[in-house]
């Protein structure tokens, strides 16, 4: 008989817990679930990346960041002094790195202004000349920075492309992808002297 009384309790507990007439009780001394409470640490808003000039740095002068040339041997942005260089820093894997490829190419040639393009590939820098030849860009000189110095350093995502005058201060950053043989960026890069 205890089993037959056991069981008429354990079939009434689960009839009572499957009510599914009555809402959930909500939680008391609950709070607004979008506002912080005054001890809880907050992260910062996401914010997007922009796409575009960033004037904020103007002025600053050249990072001494070593990379290197087609040689392989170190050099720094203070051997473009002199005349105003564009640095674009690039990789293999960026896909609007290597749409704006054939732009920097035709840029280089019209003589307009300098281009250092300074790929950020921690392996197979052996591949970077080739991987310009196949991509729109043989003429570019194929520079290195394999430890990826200069874009950590200016906290920059790739593509990033810096304008600096002649006297190797920057005029101005772009950040993202560019048609750099356009109207547009030619009045950009009009502003170094």
């Amino acid at each position: 008989m205890s089993a037959r009384v056991a069981i008429v309790c354990l079939l009434a507990l689960m009839a009572a817990g499957c009510d599914r007439q009555s809402a959930a009780p909500g939680q008391a001394n609950t709070a607004d679930t979008n506002t912080a409470s005054p001890d809880e640490a907050t992260a910062p808003a996401a914010t997007t990346a922009q796409v575009g000039v960033d004037r904020s740095h103007a002025g600053e002068a050249a990072p001494n960041t070593p990379f290197k040339g087609p040689d392989g041997k170190p050099t720094t942005l203070a051997a473009f002094k002199g005349k105003p260089v564009l640095v674009n820093l690039w990789a293999t894997w960026c896909g609007p790195c290597i749409a704006e490829l054939p732009t920097l190419e035709a840029l280089a040639k019209s003589g307009t202004v300098r281009v250092a393009a300074i790929s950020q590939d921690t392996q197979g820098a052996d591949k970077v000349p080739a991987f310009l030849k196949a991509h729109g860009a043989p003429t570019l000189t194929p520079y290195v920075d394999d430890q990826m110095a200069l874009s950590l350093g200016w906290n920059a995502n790739l593509p990033t492309t810096v304008l600096f005058d002649s006297a190797g201060k920057e005029v101005w950053r772009w950040k993202g992808g560019n048609d750099w043989a356009g109207a547009d960026a030619a009045k950009l890069i009009a502003e170094a002297k």
